[in-house]
């Protein structure tokens, strides 16, 4: 081990230190992202909160959360949230809560729209709901290649316009 001089304030650091003890520069940050937070705030939340890079952070190991109005990273939590996990009123990711989801896996309290779909209205290639389109549905009322429920041809129709088909 040896000691060079820090490249952001010169103060002396063991050449495998992580960060400076004296002003925190990390040679590592580059690689493991960087992270934004508003100033402004709403409701004791920053406006926009993002995180860039892994979900966790590299230094304390522990799980990085963007959690904001807006929030975005990996794993984000808001009003509008996008992350590859997400959580939000509005919420758009890999998988995806809230109550209008769309992912992945999507679970929307309103409307769902994914691979796998649960929601008041889901739509999905598996898709589960009061009212679900997918290609495979199921639900109250069910639009799909296993179902076709008047009411949900209807709902879609009215929903879509009149160019959904069910059966195709």
């Amino acid at each position: 081990m040896s000691l060079i001089d820090c490249p952001e304030c010169g103060g002396r650091i063991s050449d495998k230190a992580v960060m400076c003890p004296h002003c925190g520069y990390s040679p590592c940050a580059r690689w493991f992202g960087g992270e934004y937070r508003s100033k402004a705030e709403y409701l004791g939340l920053p406006i926009v909160h993002i995180i860039m890079g892994p979900g966790f952070d590299p230094l304390t190991g522990r799980i990085r959360i963007a959690k904001g109005i807006i929030a975005i990273g990996p794993i984000a939590a808001g009003g509008l949230a996008v992350g590859a996990v997400s959580v939000g009123v509005v919420s758009l990711g890999g998988v995806a809560a809230g109550a209008f989801a769309l992912g992945g896996l999507a679970v929307g309290v309103i409307l769902a729209l994914g691979g796998l779909a649960v929601g008041l209205v889901a739509v999905g290639g598996a898709a589960i709901g009061y009212y679900a389109l997918g290609g495979g549905a199921a639900g109250v009322h069910a639009l799909g290649g296993n179902a076709s429920d008047p009411q949900a041809v209807r709902f879609f129709k009215d929903l879509f316009g009149p160019d959904i088909h069910p059966g195709r």
